[in-house]
Parts: C-alpha cells; sequence; structure tokens
C-alpha cells in the first residue's frame, strides 16, 4: 500500500502509517519522498507521541524504516530523532533501519543556505521547511557528480572532496558559523558505522517480503510537478517514486485528507476561513515555515490533486471528530486543469512549466469558493465530492481511533456532487481485489 496526502500535508499519513502497522504484518515501511522535513505525528494510547521525520511511522509498532533512493538523508536530524524514539522506549532505533547508499546527503551548508536564500526573500518566502532539503535538490541538480551521498559516507576521502567543493560553490550563502568539514566528516564516518547502508537493489529484497507499507511526505498539492508554483517542494509527492521503486509490481494506493483543508505558510488556500478555531496539539507556526493555516473542506483542490497523481484506489478520512459541517464543492473560476507531467528536456521546458504553475497559482489567488453547509455524514459526501470509497476514518490521534468504514451506507447527504456517485463505485469495484488481499483489511 502507498500512502499519499491528497492536500498540502499534514492531513494525518503518519498515524494512518501507525494503524496499518499495527493491524497487519507489514514487514517494512519504505520513505520515498522528501527528507527531515516530514512531520508526521503518531501518539499511543499511553500517551507517548512522537513527530516522525525520516524514521517510518511503524517504528513503534516494531516495523522497520528503509530510506530509498529518492529520499534526502540528515543524519544529523536523524541522531536527534533517534534519541528522541530511545527516550520513549525504542531501544534501538538505528537497527531498525536500512539507507540506500544512492540517497542523497544533506549537510549543515545545505540549510545554511537554504535559510539564506528564503531570508533573502523577504516578504515573497516561499514557506521553506529551513531543512535545507530544497538547497540540497538544487545542488544535485546544478553538480550531478559530486554532490554529496549517503554512500560517500563510507568512503571519507571522497566525501572530503564532495564537502570542501560544496562549501566553496555555495560561497558566501554559509555564513561564518558553519562547522568545519572536518567535523562534519567524523559525524559522517560515525553515521555510517552506526546505520546499515544499502544498494537500490534492497527494495526487491523488501518487497519480497510482503507486505510493505509506502509512505510519503508532505501534498500532492506542494508537488515539485504540479503543485502552486512558487510555494512548492523540491520533491515528488505524488504515487511516481513509489511505482519507480515497485517496478511494475501492484500497489494499493491510499489518499489521505482531512475534514478540513490545512496548510502551513504561504500559498493559496482558497477556502481558508480565520473564524475556524479548531485544535492543533502538534502543528504550530515556524519560523520557516511560516503559520499553520485552515480553511473548510476544498474538494475542487482535492479534485485537482487526484488528477496529479493520476487517481487513487482508497481514501483515508481523518479528523472526523472535529466540529466542521462546510465543502467547497466548486469555484466561481471552475475546476482546476492539470497538465500532463512531462519531463523538461532543457531549462527553457522548465521554465516554461512553472511559469503555467505560476499562472494557475495567480488563477487561485482570486478564485472564490462555493460551499455546500450541513454536512455531518463526511466519509459520504467526500466519497461522492471526491469518486473514491473513503475506506478508512479516524477520530482521534491514536490507532484505536480509527476504524474502517463500510463499502455501503444507506446515509445520505442529501447533496450529489459532479456525479460522483457513479465514479465511485467503478473506482471501488477496481479496488475491492487489491485492498482485500491485504492482511489488515
Amino acid at each position: 500500500m502507498i500512502v499519499v496526502d491528497l492536500g498540502y500535508g499534514d492531513a494525518g499519513k503518519g498515524g494512518v502509517v501507525d494503524w496499518l502497522c499495527a493491524r497487519g504484518d507489514v514487514t517494512a515501511v519504505i520513505r520515498f519522498n522528501g527528507g527531515a522535513q516530514a512531520g508526521h505525528n503518531v501518539v499511543l494510547p499511553d500517551g507517548r507521541h512522537h513527530t516522525f521525520a525520516q524514521f517510518g511511522s511503524g517504528t513503534f509498532r516494531g516495523v522497520p524504516t528503509h530510506l530509498s533512493r529518492h529520499m534526502v538523508v540528515d543524519p544529523f536530524a536523524l541522531s536527534a530523532e533517534a534519541d528522541h524514539l530511545r527516550r520513549l522506549g525504542v531501544s534501538q532505533p538505528y537497527g531498525m533501519l536500512t539507507i540506500d547508499r544512492e540517497a542523497l546527503l544533506a549537510t549543515p551548508y545545505h540549510i545554511a543556505a537554504g535559510r539564506d536564500r528564503e531570508r533573502e526573500r523577504g516578504e515573497s518566502r516561499h514557506g521553506s521547511c529551513g531543512m535545507g532539503v530544497g538547497e540540497v535538490m538544487a545542488y544535485a541538480l546544478e553538480n550531478p557528480f559530486v554532490a554529496p551521498k549517503v554512500g560517500d559516507c563510507e568512503r571519507p576521502g571522497l566525501l572530503a572532496q564532495k564537502l570542501n567543493l560544496l562549501r566553496d560553490r555555495l560561497g558566501d550563502r554559509i555564513g561564518a558559523d558553519a562547522p568545519p568539514v572536518a567535523d562534519c566528516l567524523a559525524a559522517y564516518l560515525a553515521f555510517a558505522q552506526r546505520v546499515r547502508l544499502v544498494d537500490p537493489s534492497y527494495v526487491s529484497e523488501l518487497l519480497r517480503r510482503r507486505p510493505v507499507v509506502f509512505e510519503g511526505a508532505q501534498g500532492v498539492l506542494l508537488d515539485e510537478w504540479h503543485g502552486f508554483h512558487p510555494h512548492t517542494t523540491w520533491s515528488t509527492t505524488t504515487f511516481d517514486n513509489a511505482f519507480s521503486l515497485l517496478d511494475g509490481e501492484h500497489a494499493v494506493r491510499l489518499g489521505v485528507l482531512r475534514t478540513y483543508t490545512p496548510r502551513h505558510g504561504p500559498g493559496p488556500l482558497v477556502t481558508e476561513d480565520p473564524e475556524l478555531s479548531l485544535p492543533e496539539p502538534h502543528n504550530r507556526s515556524g519560523p520557516w515555515q511560516g503559520p499553520f493555516r485552515i480553511g473548510h473542506f476544498d474538494a475542487v483542490a482535492h479534485r485537482y490533486a487526484l488528477a496529479a497523481a493520476g487517481g487513487v484506489d482508497l481514501l483515508a478520512l481523518t479528523h472526523l471528530d472535529a466540529p466542521v459541517s462546510r465543502m467547497c464543492d466548486s469555484y466561481d473560476i471552475g475546476e482546476l486543469p492539470v497538465e500532463e507531467k512531462s519531463e523538461p528536456v532543457d531549462q527553457a521546458g522548465l521554465a516554461a512549466r512553472l511559469a503555467r504553475q505560476s499562472e494557475l497559482t495567480a488563477r487561485l489567488d482570486k478564485a472564490l469558493p462555493h460551499y455546500v453547509d450541513g454536512i455531518s455524514d463526511w466519509p459520504t459526501a467526500v466519497s461522492e465530492a471526491l469518486g473514491v470509497r473513503v475506506w478508512l476514518g479516524s477520530s482521534g490521534p491514536t490507532a484505536h481511533a480509527k476504524s474502517l468504514i463500510p463499502s455501503a451506507s444507506s446515509r445520505k447527504t442529501g447533496v450529489s456532487f459532479m456525479g460522483g456517485a457513479r465514479a465511485l463505485r467503478e473506482r471501488t469495484e477496481r479496488a475491492e481485489a487489491g485492498y482485500r488481499a491485504l492482511r489488515w483489511a
């Protein structure tokens, strides 16, 4: 199963992955995009709470994590996360971790340069998480043969050359407080001795052990290809990376949503409502991302995410306990067009793509939402609005607060959404065989 957020992030992927790992005989959680900027909250019944960034959200259940080649790995942040997990009772977190040698390495130099670039934007900030992931990706695109990778931590001579070159090329953006290369090198060598580094073929071994859960980061509406530029991530947040790892094998695609639509930091949020006052114990405003914002459920934006992701088989709907009853079913500007993904062959192609996404952002900034009020049966309403079955519902942060939603319901919302019922039946029929085979279904 592949778990992807169909919003701007923060929909509850961590809790969903934790629930999947608690119910089924999951052999591994595979992370397939993003890096240390992820924030997947898991709360256990006894009150223990951890925000998973690089470790998979099945860690409390004893499920090991694999960081694939599509991850940006930050060993310093990983060490801090491992320390917190140990304090919560996970005795040997590094023993539950494998990392692909081909994964890119995030360094203090990337972080410093990325933060300097974001400060320089002033009022036009993009909404960076301040963890250097974008800087890592940009540097790797410009310097593909010398960008530091996790596997370089096993080769100190080569890594020293790459780190020195990195410092030189990032120049003044790093600042005087950046640690010496020698200090970073010592830390990375110690890191390589504590974790198990593997080759890309290791994924095939994990897949033979099935079932596995692919845990995505951030949300489709932030996708580097389909998100609303420039308020996007340097990461593919759709199912694409996961399917590249699956190499043609089947997987059930699970999209995660809240009963209302949140986002961190600047960028479009058409249904934003300052009057909405909802408890948010694990998401706060930050110095880099900016404020945590919330709006009413935005079916238009989520339909766009569905199309951009190539569709999903099933949905997980969280925050069913939230006191919300309003859904945006349309905009005054109509539905959002989705441009088919195509790899730009040159800088001109990339610039044209980003320009079109920027135009879409400008349209969204002026869009007005049309609402349907009085929603009480959220699983039915969302299923009809998006044409996909809501398979899992969540009314709280723990696994005990999550349960399967019956496939057929006599409950009615009294509202019809764009012929969604017929599409719902078609999608559900296609998904039936896949999710029945899962041991947790």
